[in-house]
């Protein structure tokens, strides 16, 4: 255990700046968690939330048809305390019963007693002599902390592309992840930029009530079957009975979910068998097709080609016009299957088929300016005229919520300059120099490669057992190694070769924002194996890779 001296500090109350043992930012799965936990710990903390309410990117993503793309049985806390009580109404619920959803957990936790709401942390500064941090809000109000936990969330920094004349443009330009209320599509003539999924998901519910839908792809989504269902109350039963084992089996596997991997080679696996495992998956619905199929698909070429061939067999014939069709099931895939994250879809391709819905290929013809009424592209057609220009053009994934706030070290060094030129994060949850700040769902964990609400629950146990380490043994300071930092980056990098997800530019590895320095933001080697680096980190008394006083 490093020797460094500990000064002293009783963390007393000031009448100008409220002091806690830990400030939690953000207020989606990962810091109800933290909360939760380190106050049954007997830590004095608090929850600063940017939104007016719990959810996380339930709170923000409020467009038409935005919801969640895990099933419900595994998309909520395990805890036998919440789950009993509560019910989805849907397979797959929409925002709006998401919100609930964490208004119950509220009401059963009293959560909000210890959080403040609409107050967005813009700045956090780090005073090494009182190993203390300053968080400044938006509204000009400070806390004080010994410790920060960054709960903020992949998925809350829009990305919004720089395209010319964008001012220009006259009519209503809205970004999906700041919808309004009262903006609304019926009769409109609607363009969309993007085929991430929430663009899929506004898709399939402009295309029926629009005049018309432009449709504007610079690559394919190569989108699952959601096999989205309403649950009668027998099925909400029979899905309560089989809780404690879902909640058992998310605990086990790769991805946080109650499905693995197939283990076998799918090249080496017979035609026949091969084609019974991807029909099965198929009809699954999900995820199950990405994060089911066989073990090698993402690493092996042969097993990639065939999977791909097979979605290509069963999206191709659905589609009528065959112009269409070649820009939405190309011949050849445009990248590795899953090298990119999938969309869930109920009736995309159904809306697509509409005679009132255009799809305009920005890959051969980019877009290239906005006009006073619409869209320019680099062949000179000038597409319009709209009356709302919807942008689907995702998220500043990984870094960008982390990054947007003005992070500062005690020497002035912020955590969007350290990380310009990529980000080394040890255990994707602490990075050398900025001490006493944790992430939760932070660059190089597991992220989006793990169920969003199991991953908060399991990376948030061993976290809270790392402060309740530091606090009984008098520990008021942590921060991880320049060298574990880039040990953990080779240790991604080394899966990150021999996967086949780096022959896609996609937010995994930070290829959808221009400038961005591209790197494997994800860990790549499952769960249960990142857990175990944590473990041996505790085994060490948080030395191994760490050093605490």
């Amino acid at each position: 255990m490093t020797a460094i001296h500990a000064p002293k500090n009783d963390l007393a109350q000031s009448a100008e700046t409220p002091t806690y043992d830990v400030i939690v930012v953000g207020g989606g799965f990962g810091g109800i968690y933290q909360l939760r936990h380190l106050r049954d710990r007997g830590f004095s903390v608090i929850l600063l939330e940017a939104s007016g309410g719990f959810g996380g990117a339930w709170s923000l993503n409020r467009y038409p048809g935005a919801r969640v793309d895990s099933h419900a049985p595994v998309y909520q806390f395990t805890d036998e305390y919440l789950w009993k009580d509560w019910d989805f109404s849907q397979m797959y619920p929409d925002h709006e019963e998401m919100r609930s959803y964490f208004n119950y957990v509220d009401s059963k936790l009293d959560l909000s007693k210890d959080s403040r709401f609409n107050t967005k942390v813009v700045g956090a500064t780090f005073d090494e002599e009182q190993r203390m941090w300053s968080l400044e809000t938006q509204d000009g109000a400070t806390f004080r902390a010994r410790f920060v936990v960054f709960a903020t969330g992949s998925t809350t920094e829009p990305y919004t592309p720089s395209i010319p004349d964008m001012d220009a443009y006259q009519g209503e330009l809205v970004h999906t992840a700041r919808w309004r209320s009262d903006l609304d599509m019926t009769g409109k003539r609607v363009a969309i930029i993007g085929t991430g999924a929430s663009a899929v998901q506004v898709v399939q519910e402009a295309g029926p009530v629009v005049e018309n839908l432009t449709v504007f792809q610079r690559t394919p989504n190569i989108s699952l079957p959601m096999q989205q269902k309403y649950l009668d109350d027998e099925e909400q039963a029979a899905l309560k009975n089989k809780m404690p084992d879902v909640a058992a089996k998310c605990r086990e596997t790769h991805a946080a979910i109650d499905y693995d991997f197939d283990p076998r080679s799918g090249f080496e696996t017979p035609e026949d068998e091969r084609n019974a495992v991807f029909e099965r998956l198929w009809n699954q619905g999900g995820f199950a097709f990405w994060l089911g199929n066989f073990s090698d698909y993402l690493f092996n070429d042969k097993t990639n080609a065939l999977t791909y061939e097979f979605w290509k067999n069963k999206i191709k014939p659905q589609i009528k016009d065959p112009v269409k069709a070649e820009l939405l099931v190309p011949e050849i895939a445009p990248h590795p299957f899953g090298a990119k994250r999938p969309a869930l879809h109920q009736n995309y391709y159904e809306v697509m088929n509409q005679t009132n819905v255009s799809l305009v290929s920005t890959k051969e013809t980019p877009i290239v300016g906005f006009t006073e009424t619409g869209i320019r592209t680099a062949d000179g057609v000038e597409h319009g005229e709209f009356d709302i220009i919807v942008l689907a053009t995702g998220f500043n994934n990984n870094t960008g919520a982390l990054t947007s706030i003005d992070v500062q070290n005690a020497n002035g060094v912020t955590l969007r300059d350290k990380w310009s030129q990529g980000v080394d994060a040890y255990l994707g949850a602490v990075t050398a120099g900025f001490p006493n700040a944790i992430f939760v769902y932070g660059p190089q964990s597991p992220a989006a490669f793990a169920n969003g609400s199991t991953n908060a629950e399991l990376q948030g146990e061993v976290m809270v057992d790392f402060f309740e380490f530091l606090r009984s043994n008098g520990l008021t300071r942590f921060e991880s190694t320049v060298e574990a930092d880039k040990a953990w980056t080779a240790h991604i990098n080394e899966t990150d070769d021999t996967a086949l997800f780096n022959r896609a530019k996609s937010w995994y590895n930070g290829g959808n924002i221009p400038g961005k320095k591209m790197q494997m933001l994800q860990y790549l080697n499952g769960v249960p194996t990142y857990l175990q680096f944590w473990q041996k980190e505790k085994e060490s008394g948080y030395t191994d890779g760490l050093t605490v006083s």
